[in-house]
């Protein structure tokens, strides 16, 4: 069970304002560099766990300002290895578990590596925060684990359906966190983000992928499935749902989504889009971007009724206009030179 020390550091912790040493895993990726951001800005002392490589990247944290940077404590390590982990995690008071591999079509590919990282990581995180005294751990779900909508909004009670590896490892890694907080009592919180999107995001997503073709030059836009909805979610409105979450005690043991509250498919996202760059585009379909039939998700729409009453959360580029101002922000950064630079558009990424 929960020990005495977490009980009481949780106790006091209602106040997400208070500051708070926190391990932010996958600090070095899409989500977790703006999230890092937010918290050092917030005045908490974060400690930024990257994915160790040869070249000393710590991916978008490079191009980090200068006083976020100088805010950070930095772990280069693996979320495989649980001695890593369990080294990073000391002295840490809350847990943000972000690192995972999610690109749907590599799952395909290599689905041994999402269970190695996605499941057996989250297990190492979990375990580590139960013997260390963690007082409160988020771990980062995702909309894929519902499935094609069986009903909408989509609630947290929605049953999980595995439609690819990849949803299946995040189910599997769900289940572990939160079996932790009823067998042991652990500090658990399930966020479950749908479709974040932004800055700095891969261009294996369909929003940069459109925008970094245009910015590009090119006119006809070569995508895959054109009918499916989603729930797009600014990044900085997801990075708010952790902050908040983080500060929540009446959060704990729950499934949280975040999400927008407004559902549009991937052909009308591609022509907003295109309205928002001020060009016209022809939609060319690629037949090796399209998922097997049974594994595309063919509708998601957030209910967020939940966020919002456990920690007052909700989006604040919620609905179509908000939509469209998302958009207008991160075309602005795409359309940049020296960060269109970093994407290869004419290569498609799984």
């Amino acid at each position: 069970m929960v020990g005495p020390a977490a009980a009481a550091r949780r106790n006091t912790r209602t106040d997400r304002s208070i500051v708070a040493r926190i391990l932010v895993t996958g600090a070095d990726g899409f989500i977790g560099s703006h999230l890092v951001e937010r918290l050092v800005r917030d005045g908490h002392d974060v400690r930024a766990f990257v994915f160790y490589n040869s070249f000393s990247s710590w991916g978008w944290l490079d191009s980090a300002p200068k006083e976020i940077v100088d805010g950070l404590d930095v772990f280069p390590g693996d979320v495989r290895d649980p001695n890593g982990v369990r080294t990073a995690m000391k002295g840490c008071d809350i847990v943000l578990h972000l690192a995972a591999l999610i690109a749907i079509p590599f799952s395909y590919h290599s689905p041994d590596s999402y269970v190695d990282t996605n499941v057996k990581g989250t297990l190492n995180i979990v375990q580590a925060a139960r013997d260390l005294d963690v007082s409160r751990v988020i771990v980062t779900s995702t909309s894929e684990v519902y499935g094609t909508a069986r009903f909408v909004p989509i609630t947290e009670d929605h049953p999980l359906v595995g439609q690819s590896p990849y949803s299946a490892t995040k189910i599997g890694a769900d289940q572990i966190a939160l079996s932790f907080h009823k067998a042991f009592g652990t500090p658990v919180v399930a966020l479950r983000p749908f479709n974040t999107y932004g800055p700095r995001q891969s261009a294996r997503a369909v929003i940069p992928t459109v925008i970094t073709q245009i910015a590009a030059g090119k006119r006809r836009i070569r995508l895959g499935a054109l009918s499916p909805t989603r729930d797009f979610t600014l990044v900085t409105d997801t990075a708010d749902g952790f902050v908040r979450a983080m500060g929540c005690d009446a959060a704990i043991g729950e499934v949280v989504n975040i999400g927008s509250g407004f559902e549009i498919s991937i052909g009308d996202t591609a022509a907003l889009i295109a309205e928002a760059m001020g060009v016209e585009i022809e939609i060319e379909t690629d037949e090796a971007r399209l998922r097997p039939e049974k594994s595309e998700v063919e509708r998601l729409f957030a209910g967020t009724e939940k966020a919002e009453r456990l920690f007052g959360w909700s989006p604040a580029h919620g609905g179509r206009e908000g939509f469209k101002r998302g958009l207008a922000l991160t075309a602005e950064w795409f359309a940049d030179p020296s960060n269109l630079s970093r994407y290869k558009h004419d290569v498609y990424n799984i």
